[in-house]
């Protein structure tokens, strides 16, 4: 396969948060591809329960300092950096002391999800995505892990389907069996406009944002599926199927199946 620019975009990279099957895809994969000698970077969201001085993070001022405005609000984004030592792979991290920092994952310390998670994964794609324009990068590939990611193909493919940095990019979204269990409220869809992320877009979909309709939006505005575990959601399976679009069934030796789903999605020039 033709070496190609991979941009990982993950909810979860092990060793910074416990082990699951999303974190610990989310460290092997783009070490995987990292070792083919495919060109990576990678991204996740500056968790509150991440250790900055174990991880060795530290922020990056020149990409630092930008502000993103979310439902009327301006929320400031902040970027950390660290490498994990064993693969030397490279992290990118999404931080906001509203969002991020000052929090758990997706669920607070009594165990329910954040009523904001929407404007969450709201912020850490557009804040991914700024910071890889500021990186002056420009990926082939974007292959989205977690529902954190699961609005990245939609801005992909309408708010910034005009710069140069995403002109001819391939969206790749992996479905897990990790849910949520409370809805993104009535007002995600109108936190999620932006650009030319239009209201209308956004019709078809329940005004009551659940797991179902954030899985839906991130198939509707993806190039390829991959069912990453073996317990995907069902009904995201067979919706991923129905589109017609190329899916990727559950490997677990994943490096060449995903290195060959690649080529599928973005194949080589003639």
């Amino acid at each position: 396969m033709a070496k190609r620019k991979i941009l990982f975009i993950n909810q979860e990279i092990s060793p910074y948060v416990p082990d699951t099957t999303l974190s610990i895809m989310g460290r092997n994969l783009p070490h995987a591809m990292q070792e083919k000698g495919h060109e990576i970077r990678t991204f996740m969201p500056k968790w509150g329960n991440i250790n900055e001085r174990r991880g060795q993070l530290h922020e990056v001022i020149r990409l630092s300092g930008m502000n993103l405005i979310i439902d009327d609000t301006d929320h400031p984004l902040i970027i950390k950096v660290a490498s994990i030592q064993q693969t030397h792979v490279q992290v990118y991290f999404i931080d906001n002391d509203d969002y991020f920092s000052k929090r758990h994952m997706e669920k607070d310390e009594m165990g329910n999800d954040y009523p904001d998670n929407g404007e969450r994964a709201i912020f850490f794609a557009r804040g991914v995505l700024e910071t890889v324009k500021k990186l002056r990068w420009v990926p082939d590939i974007i292959h989205c892990q977690g529902w954190m990611s699961a609005v990245i193909p939609l801005y992909v493919k309408t708010a910034y389907h005009d710069e140069p940095s995403f002109a001819d990019t391939k969206v790749i979204s992996s479905l897990y069996s990790q849910t949520l269990h409370n809805n993104l409220g009535t007002n995600f869809k109108k936190c999620l406009e932006f650009r030319d992320a239009k209201a209308e877009l956004l019709e078809s979909y329940a005004d009551d944002f659940d797991f179902d309709e954030l899985g839906k939006l991130a198939i509707d505005y993806s190039d390829g599926i991959i069912l990453a575990d073996k317990n995907v959601n069902k009904s995201l399976e067979q919706y991923a199927k129905d589109k017609q679009i190329p899916v990727l069934e559950h490997q677990e030796d994943f490096a060449e199946s995903y290195e060959e789903f690649y080529q599928q999605i973005y194949p080589e020039e003639e």
